[in-house]
């Protein structure tokens, strides 16, 4: 348990003095009473003398005062815990091919610039329980944005990537995949060129992949290995084809590098996992995606201040003080 506001233990100094307050008022009290008793003008055996009926008992709502009071002063330092509650919740990784074809201009105005703009809307059109993932992926993959809620974070995550290198699409489903986990995985490349049906990296269902690319994988792992080990694991695959069928040929680094989008690898992987294809242009079959999104409960840690317990309990602390000192005294002391 921690504090926000831990000055309000200042407070507690206060409580020695209520209870020095408290002793010397009970001091005056029964040097008064052994006056009159000594004069015959009260009983030796009073309820409130210490030989009385009630004898020690009657500091029971002075003690359960004080508790009230040292309860009140915690409540003020508002206390705060990390409890477990209940919540519905869905992942979705953007999975944004930024190798150099991206750079084609047969999507205007580039390859790049049309998915991260289609990757936007989508990542708009989730609801607020939905936590979305960015991955980039070249010749290399990597999370630039852990899966949030704060889907604001996530549109700038998109914004924020730069172009450049080869395409491995396998490398970034098995990345997406890790975001996925919220851990490593380690996938045995033997394992996916031979058997995949034995790599087995958990049970993710209803989390959902949706890469945008153009579809050209230049370098291992085979991608639709990598959709197999998705598929086993619980995860869709949706594929968002950027680019042309017919191609173009752009200059860059001095070489001319001929591209074209590669529909049919595209709708493999999709079909693979039970996910869907769309071209990039198709705008509301790629929002559509968001529909296909299963969110199920799950337990969230989160950070709860507690001060209205604290403030509660003092109530009735205060209230059980007060009936006590009625039904014995006949009134509050």
């Amino acid at each position: 348990m921690s504090f926000d506001a831990p000055g309000a233990f200042g407070w507690l100094v206060l409580i020695p003095f209520v209870v020095a307050a408290y002793v010397s008022a009970q001091r005056r009290h029964a040097q008064r009473t052994a006056s009159l008793a000594s004069e015959g003008l009260v009983s030796t055996g009073g309820v409130a003398s210490p030989g009385g009926r009630f004898g020690r008992r009657r500091h029971v709502p002075f003690a359960l005062l004080v508790l009230a009071l040292v309860v009140l002063v915690v409540a003020l330092a508002r206390p705060s815990t990390t409890v477990k509650a209940p919540r519905q919740q869905g992942t979705v990784v953007v999975a944004l091919d930024v190798s150099n074809s991206m750079r084609a201009t047969d999507v205007k105005p580039s390859r790049i610039e049309a998915a991260k703009a289609a990757a936007r809307s989508f990542i708009k059109a989730q609801g607020s329980a939905v936590r979305v993932a960015v991955v980039a992926f070249g010749d290399g993959a990597v999370a630039v944005q852990a899966p949030t809620t704060n889907h604001d974070a996530a549109l700038a995550a998109i914004d924020h990537v730069s172009v450049g290198g080869a395409t491995s699409i396998g490398q970034g489903l098995l990345t997406s995949l890790n975001t996925i986990a919220g851990k490593p995985i380690t996938v045995d490349p033997n394992a996916l060129s031979n058997d995949e049906g034995k790599v087995d990296v958990g049970y993710y269902g209803g989390t959902a992949v949706v890469a945008f690319t153009d579809g050209e994988n230049t370098t291992g792992p085979d991608p639709q290995s990598v959709a197999q080990v998705a598929s086993a694991a619980g995860v869709r695959v949706h594929t968002v084809g950027v680019g042309s069928e017919a191609g173009t040929v752009f200059q860059y680094g001095g070489f001319s590098i001929a591209t074209a989008l590669d529909t049919d690898a595209l709708k493999q992987i999709a079909s693979t996992t039970d996910g869907t294809y769309h071209p990039v242009s198709d705008t509301s079959g790629v929002s559509s995606i968001a529909k296909t999104i299963r969110l199920h409960f799950t337990l969230v840690s989160q950070h709860t201040e507690v001060s209205a317990i604290f403030t509660a309990a003092a109530v009735v602390i205060l209230l059980l003080a007060a009936l006590l000192s009625l039904r014995w005294f006949g009134r509050v002391v």
